[in-house]
């Protein structure tokens, strides 16, 4: 009985790192150069800003700004919600259907006008306590995301979880992002509220 390995017939055809030199120097391999964790497209071209409705007890939400001044309003993941589940997620607020929103051309004609605390969707959660999602920025309202109707469980991930795109005016942006909190603020905010629980249990 042979024990051997069998010859691979395609070893001839993989890769082989050849020394290479330019003006004299070393030419590194791609392979050393890989970065497992490579920045996400929302590390790369998004910036976390964060939302919480003035008077609104620990409801924060998150507005991704990217540099073309397209926004994708979601929650926070502190968000009270997610602690029990997602029952429901609804774009008709009662006078008005956001889903139905419509937008044509390069300049977004016909969408709904939103201000700061517009309301954009209302989630129920599993014990049953409903949530009014506000717009958290001013702006155009450009689409609402259909695929966290059928799917609320998408809401949890960053980017794909989005329940709306929201256009500011090229005019407004420096005052929107003056009114949200940055991802460093947001932080201290959070290890305040984590402070004030602690000393309210003492």
């Amino acid at each position: 009985m042979n024990n051997e390995m069998p010859i691979d017939p395609f070893a001839e055809f993989y890769f082989k790192q050849e020394p290479e030199e330019i003006c004299g120097l070393p030419v590194s391999s791609i392979t050393e150069e890989y970065i497992e964790d490579n920045p996400s497209i929302v590390d790369r071209f998004y910036t976390r800003y964060y939302y919480i409705k003035p008077g609104a007890k620990a409801e924060p939400y998150r507005v991704l700004f990217h540099s073309n001044r397209v926004c994708l309003i979601s929650l926070a993941p502190e968000h009270p919600v997610f602690k029990d589940g997602i029952e429901s997620i609804s774009f008709n607020i009662g006078n008005m259907d956001r889903s139905h929103n419509q937008v044509s051309g390069k300049g977004k004609k016909g969408g709904m006008a939103l201000q700061q605390d517009s309301t954009l969707a209302l989630i129920t959660g599993n014990n049953g306590q409903t949530y009014k999602v506000p717009s958290c920025i001013r702006g155009k309202l450009i689409e609402v995301n259909p695929r966290i109707v059928n799917k609320p469980e998408l809401m949890a991930e960053i980017g794909d979880g989005y329940l709306a795109i929201v256009l500011p005016k090229p005019e407004h942006c420096n005052e929107i992002r003056a009114s949200l909190l940055t991802e460093e603020q947001y932080r201290s905010h959070l290890k305040e509220l984590a402070s004030r629980d602690i000393k309210a249990e003492l």
